[in-house]
């Protein structure tokens, strides 16, 4: 019986309740938006979006869910539950290319010049078709047109003084132009990160793509892709300000006037479902006397006198009432909203003097109530005349982590000669404040630090203390350093999904799920009966596993269309293992075995294939995780997961119920066959590698005709390997894609057009390589009009700008995506760097485990077979009408048949190697045949199972998976034929040498 079988019941017992909670913030969301929605619906039956964000805003800060007495917001429960991808939910995905011209332009003490300017141009274009540094393609241009100028000659000057100078060789600027390009990417990254967490959206990600200069950012829900573009591109504004003390007489008597404007208003109270804090009023008295303690202890006792006397005779109102205890104009985050509506109402606004601002501080701070870690500044700043602030940041010239006297991080702060000049003028100003003054260091309207001035500072050259960390320090550095390099960003990959397209999309991920669970539930009870069952409990575990896991934030993962398909297919999968151990199982009682001995020894040795086939596929997903991104990294994630706890479901929980099935010797409680299973031979004796050269043949003919009509047709490349825009366009009723594509042929200046069908007759997917080469926010634009234009002249509708309802008379854009030139190369290129990454790693793994290379080769060459099969099977489907692209989520389809395909290879071969190892005194040839007949039944019943699945994907899956689906359908077909036809034959060719006879052992 299996060891530490509590360890195992354990174990699944807490992942379970670990599942449970992370799930539930999902159940609890889904439940909310649920109201949100209800709240948002007129009588008629329509839903007001945008009322229907308000709600959602109004409880984004606020407690809405309870859980063991801990309180969670709203805000709380959406950065715990389950994240969709953008096909699923709506929302925009974008990368942002860090402009490496315009960092160079900015070092550059003469970039006007023809030569400096020639060079920049051809490095810009030989980046296109190149994954060379842009740095190094620069230099290569510049030398080929001046190879006797030293690069030092353009970037020596007053920025870089102490760095370069005009002696140093190009070395030495090299490394300083990476250095600065890659800062600046640095930079910018930070700068996004704060804007994108300002947003308002819910579980927004950005990332760093390493080793490409690229910022991927993902925001689900964004309605306003506009916003977002401007939110995206626009200059940082970074600024200094005088800050404004509370002892201020004016700004006093300001926040009293405030005071008693909000206190001559009515209260309106709270209902259950119209959330309005801003409007609600204290009349606390307690909050009130600890308000004096507050005020008391953060301002001149003196100067507070007048406002502690009037909040003694009045009650305060949330201006003051919602203060953090213990601070003053420091709130919790949930407050802020409150604070923001009432100072920018605009009788608020009248009494605030005009030389006074506000700002927030960029983050919580809870230096002062160590209880509570969401308590956030509100900072008043001096406005000069014009509104101008005190400075820019392009005045800064360096910035950079250092420590001060008492070896703790600071901030080293240097600015150019004209900022030096003003900066020593502010801070003696700032300094004769008595206590000295404090200036606000502002980024994009929101402040980082806000230190003190000890004294004048004449040279430029400052130092920022203060209770920093050292990522504190850096991240403060960086900010600093933003306005003196500016470092433009493009956007080069572009893709928008509104929300009632991926509402198809979730329909359509929840039917695959449904139907391929409810065909593999069947299919195992139907063969296996009661063990059927003990595998349909582990594969429902298994799911639920796979849904629990991602649903932990510390992942940072979204469930998205192709991660659903991924579930599907470990679906199929998942039952691999348990119909391994069923049919050794069985092969052990018909050798005679007693019911728990053979148990014993049907898991026993089936766990080396199924701990070998799991690994295998798993690298493979590994492989596609590494060099993926997007959508394919979820569908990666999504594999990864399910082939971890598909083998502990199958290998430890099926065995922990079956073991409990026979305990006390009751055998009839437990069975692995029916009716059916009887049908199908056991004993089957087919000459396999006497078809081997036949199969050779075939296989190589129709790759060959594929590939043929590959170089006659080409394939239908999609926009993630041309570049390219693309748009899907919804209608209410059907209407013809050929037509359409005649009318938009004018409207793109006969440029590359594609336009068909998707997923329904009244739905068009709209692809063009018009101004491909054209990046700019412009273009776009120019593009999306002559679409617009286009299909308005043909249909005689209206364009609908948002996702409303469509009519008769409307269409509407539900989707669309940009892929700039550059990057498709760069999928290309990581595509191939995925597939030959995964054929590296199989190759060791197969020769670490089999010790001979000959399997390794025989399982490369498979894959490769099958790889190629599936291509050919692309462009002679072609020939026949049936087209597909050939995109990202079709190389995702490659590795899983590569993966799945080795899955099989390995089973097959575990088992020669175990005949092999036994003895015998029968030739190769024959020891292979019966190998691969007596993992013919589980080879057939795996391959049907995941063959089922696959066609629920084909048929439900949807457009976006149709590829997909039609690339598993053959791989997995032909993954079965190879591990049989090529794999193993390979093995008995490659390995002629003469063997002498050994004796036969008994088998144990």
């Amino acid at each position: 019986m299996m060891r530490n079988k509590g360890v195992v019941v354990v174990l699944t017992v807490v992942i379970t309740f670990l599942c449970i909670y992370y799930l539930q913030f999902t159940w609890q969301a889904r439940k909310i938006q649920q109201q949100a929605e209800d709240f948002a619906t007129s009588k008629t039956g329509q839903i007001d979006l945008n009322k229907k964000q308000r709600y959602l805003d109004s409880i984004w800060n606020k407690p809405v869910y309870s859980l063991f007495g801990v309180e969670y917001t709203y805000k709380e429960i959406k950065d715990n539950e389950l994240s969709l991808g953008l096909d699923l939910q709506g929302g925009m995905h974008v990368v942002l290319e860090i402009s490496p011209v315009d960092i160079i332009r900015g070092l550059s003490t003469d970039a006007q010049d023809p030569a400096f300017v020639a060079a920049l141009q051809k490095a810009r274009e030989a980046q296109k078709s190149s994954q060379a540094d842009f740095v190094d393609l620069f230099y290569t241009a510049f030398k080929e047109g001046n190879p006797n100028v030293k690069l030092a000659s353009y970037f020596a000057s007053s920025s870089t003084q102490g760095r370069i100078s005009l002696s140093d060789d190009d070395a030495k600027v090299i490394g300083l132009l990476k250095e600065e390009v890659q800062g600046a990417i640095t930079r910018s990254f930070t700068i996004l990160k704060t804007r994108i967490d300002q947003f308002g959206t819910s579980s927004p990600n950005i990332q760093q793509l390493p080793g490409s200069g690229r910022i991927q950012i993902e925001i689900p829900g964004a309605d306003n892709p506009q916003r977002v573009r401007k939110l995206l591109q626009g200059v940082a504004r970074l600024e200094f300000w005088n800050v404004v003390e509370l002892t201020d007489a004016s700004l006093g008597r300001s926040l009293e006037a405030i005071n008693q404007k909000l206190l001559t208003e009515k209260p309106v109270a709270v209902t259950p479902s119209v959330i309005t804090p801003s409007t609600t009023l204290s009349t606390d008295t307690a909050k009130s006397n600890n308000l004096e303690k507050q005020l008391s202890a953060a301002t001149d006792s003196t100067k507070a006198t007048n406002t502690l006397d009037s909040l003694r005779r009045a009650t305060v109102s949330p201006l003051y009432s919602l203060m953090t205890p213990g601070s003053a104009f420091m709130y919790s985050v949930k407050d802020t909203s409150v604070i923001n509506r009432i100072l920018k109402r605009p009788d608020i606004k009248g009494l605030i003097p005009r030389d006074i601002a506000f700002f927030w501080d960029v983050k919580a701070n809870d230096d002062y109530t160590p209880n509570v870690k969401d308590d956030i500044t509100l900072n008043f700043v001096r406005v000069a005349r014009g509104g101008k602030p005190l400075l820019t940041g392009e005045t800064i010239v360096d910035a950079r982590l250092d420590y001060d006297q008492f070896a703790r991080p600071s901030v080293s702060m240097r600015m150019n000669a004209a900022g030096s000049k003003l900066w020593g003028k502010v801070t003696a100003q700032a300094a004769a404040l008595s206590p000295q003054g404090r200036i606000a260091i502002v980024l994009d309207n929101f402040v980082y630090s806000a230190p003190t001035v000890q004294g004048e500072i004449p040279n430029g050259n400052s130092q920022i203390t203060g209770n920093f960390t050292v990522d504190e320090a850096k991240d403060l550095a960086l900010i600093l350093k933003a306005g003196s390099l500016p470092a433009p960003t493009r956007i080069v990959e572009e893709g928008i999904v509104w929300p009632s397209l991926g509402k198809v999309a979730q329909n359509q991920g929840v039917i695959s799920i449904i139907s391929g669970l409810a065909l593999v539930v069947l299919f195992m009870v139907a063969y296996y009966s009661k063990g059927g069952m003990v595998a349909n409990i582990a594969l429902l575990f298994n799911i639920f596993f796979v849904l629990g896991i991602m649903a932990q934030p510390q992942l940072h993962t979204a469930l998205t269309l192709p991660g659903i398909a991924g579930i599907v297919l470990t679906m199929g999968m998942a039952v691999d293992a348990n119909v391994l151990i069923y049919e050794r199982i069985r092969e052990e009682l018909r050798q005679g075995r007693k019911m728990i001995e053979a148990i014993n020894k049907g898991f026993e040795r089936a766990f080396a294939s199924i701990f070998d086939s799991n690994l295998t596929t798993f690298l493979t997903a590994a492989c596609l995780f590494v060099f993926g991104s997007g959508p394919i990294r979820g569908f990666a994630v999504t594999l990864m997961i399910g082939i971890t706890t598909s083998f502990f479901t199958a290998v430890y929980i099926s065995r922990v119920i079956i073991e409990w099935m026979v305990r006390k010797g009751d055998q009839s409680k437990i069975s692995f066959q029916t009716g059916i299973t009887t049908l199908v031979p056991n004993d089957a004796n087919f000459n396999f590698m006497g078809f081997r050269k036949k199969a050779y043949i075939f296989s190589s003919a129709f790759i060959l005709i594929g590939f043929i009509l590959i170089g006659i047709m080409g394939l239908n490349m999609g926009v993630d390997f041309k570049g390219g825009r693309s748009f899907t366009v919804t209608f209410k009723n059907p209407v013809e894609a050929t037509a359409m594509r005649n009318a938009l042929s004018a409207s793109f200046e006969n440029s590359g057009l594609e336009v068909k069908n998707f997923n329904s007759n009244n739905i068009v997917k709209v692809t063009t390589s018009y101004l491909v080469d054209d990046e700019s926010d412009a273009a776009d634009d120019k593009v999306r009009t002559a679409l617009i234009d286009g299909v308005s002249k043909h249909t005689g509708f209206e364009f609908a700008p948002n996702d409303a309802t469509i009519d008769e008379k409307h269409f509407t854009i539900s989707a669309s995506s940009k892929v700039g030139a550059t990057i498709a190369d760069d999928i290309k290129n990581s595509s191939f760097s995925a597939s030959l990454a995964a054929f590296v790693l199989i190759f060791l793994y197969i020769l670490i485990r089999f010790k001979k290379w000959q399997y390794s080769t025989g399982a490369i060459i498979a894959l490769v077979h099958d790889t190629l099969f599936v291509f050919s099977a692309f462009a002679i489907a072609r020939v026949f009408g049936i087209t597909f692209e050939v995109d990202q989520v079709f190389v995702a389809a490659i590795l899983t048949v590569i993966g799945y395909s080795i899955n099989d290879t390995v089973i097959i071969f575990d088992r020669i190697r175990e005949y092999v190892n036994y003895g015998s005194l029968k030739g190769q040839e024959t020891i292979f045949n019966s190998a691969i007949n007596h993992t013919l039944s589980r080879t057939v019943i795996t391959s049907g199972a995941t063959l089922l699945v696959v066609i629920v994907l084909l048929i439900f899956g949807g457009e976006v998976l149709r590829g997909f689906s039609f690339a598993l359908l053959v791989g997995i077909g032909i993954g079965t034929y190879s591990s049989i036809f090529i794999a193993a034959p390979i093995i008995l060719d490659f390995d002629k040498k003469p063997k002498e006879p050994v004796a036969v052992k008994a088998k144990n």
